[in-house]
């Protein structure tokens, strides 16, 4: 059975249900996603995240290990995690043990384990997977260009938390979170696997009763600075970590996401056949990789990238950097490019949708983006037939792309020593 969107009339709401069958294997999967729930609904830094790693401390009653301990003796996986719009819990398990799963799954949600001592575990968990990020320069470049380019915005908010927020942190902020985001009428549910459709529906609605109304409140769009800044944050680093940006106006709403899609990988998400690998890597040898992708979300729409050079080419690279995003947008690009990208786009088409949990993943986006099951077929189809003419007009009514910012993590004293 293909992917199929249900839904379930319940209370004042109908709950989407995202289901394919697939009996290859005997498991059922279920994600309980809710919508307007992720890092970005934080009312404190880290709420979300800090939410989901309690609830992996399963409940009240069982205890960590207990919980951990009943899971599995049944094969069972129980799991939260969070993004930036999503707050996920996923389930798993052999067809003979989903029954079971979902009774672990309801004393979840019903008895989490909100405990002084879960939550000095988290904390602990947390505090020590901050303290390493502070050698981490990757994400603290791409930190600090999240908060250029949204300033002012939940975009630009440590929503992964401070050493402060999570220290700072109470049982009842993690509890408030779950009441009022895990709402019935906020849930998107995916099932598939080897379960048929109103089994799949019976056991959502199992679910329902458990969960709150929410009150929904969306974030965004925001839309990313077009200031050209450059900010660097010295550390003691043996290369400069480049992180760049740029505001994208396009949304998510538009029915040309093929144009987006196939920009996308020319300029700098198709590795050696980008652009800027292309011209940074290949010609210059300034960098291992450089990479660079158009994000397309309902908080907003903008283009980001990343590259590792030299201290002593940083300055070369930024260059560069900001020359080959000038000439794309200016220039557009060639027939043979435009080719590759048909080429690989269309031809890689089965490697992503080779599994069930790759196809319920592209049907749940699909579904939240409001566009149709089968929006992604078609925009290949659509792919195929783009003209280089069409393609060029789009990139070039795009100029907002060149104004880029910079957030560089380098070695501040190497680099007055070269510029001296």
């Amino acid at each position: 059975m293909a992917e199929t969107v249900e839904k379930i009339d319940y209370k004042d709401v109908q709950v989407p249900v995202i289901f394919e069958q697939g009996n290859f294997v005997p498991i059922v999967s279920l994600q309980l996603v809710f919508t307007n729930a992720g890092h970005l609904s934080n009312t404190k830094d880290a709420q979300a995240d800090m939410t989901a790693k309690i609830l992996n401390e399963g409940t009240k009653k069982d205890g960590a290990v207990g919980f951990a301990q009943k899971l599995d003796d049944h094969a069972v996986e129980l799991a939260a995690h969070v993004g930036r719009e999503s707050f996920v819990i996923e389930l798993s398990a052999l067809k003979s043990e989903f029954a079971y799963g979902m009774a672990c799954l309801k004393e979840l949600l019903s008895d989490p384990n909100f405990t002084p001592e879960a939550l000095a575990q988290v904390k602990r968990q947390k505090i020590g997977w901050l303290t390493q990020k502070k050698g981490d320069f990757d994400y603290i470049a791409g930190t600090n260009l999240r908060q250029m380019l949204f300033a002012g915005t939940p975009l630009a908010r440590p929503y992964d938390g401070t050493l402060e927020s999570v220290e700072a942190m109470k049982l009842e902020d993690l509890s408030t979170f779950m009441k009022e985001r895990f709402g019935y009428n906020n849930l998107i549910a995916v099932i598939g696997g080897d379960i048929a459709l109103e089994d799949a529906k019976a056991y959502v609605l199992e679910v329902l009763p458990l969960l709150p109304k929410s009150q929904i409140h969306a974030v965004g769009p925001f839309r990313a600075s077009d200031k050209n800044e450059t900010k660097e944050i010295a550390e003691e680093t043996q290369q400069a970590y480049i992180y760049f940006g740029a505001p994208f106006d396009y949304s998510y709403k538009e029915p040309d996401q093929y144009k987006a899609k196939i920009a996308e990988y020319l300029l700098g998400g198709a590795g050696f056949g980008s652009r800027l690998m292309e011209e940074l890597r290949v010609k210059r040898g300034l960098t291992y990789g450089a990479y660079s992708a158009l994000r397309r979300a309902k908080y907003g729409s903008y283009l980001s990238g990343y590259l590792q050079t030299k201290l002593a080419t940083q300055d070369e690279a930024v260059k560069l950097v900001r020359e080959v995003v000038k000439d794309f947008v200016t220039h557009g690009i060639t027939a043979e490019e435009l080719q590759a990208a048909k080429d690989f786009l269309i031809g890689s088409e089965p490697l992503r949708t080779e599994t069930l949990s790759q196809r319920l993943n592209r049907a749940y986006t699909e579904y939240y983006y409001g566009r149709p099951l089968g929006f992604s077929k078609e925009q290949l189809k659509k792919i195929e037939a783009v003209t280089l003419e069409e393609m060029n007009t789009f990139i070039k009514a795009h100029p907002e792309l060149a104004d880029l910012s910079f957030a560089i993590v380098t070695k501040e004293s190497e680099k007055l020593k070269i510029k001296n």
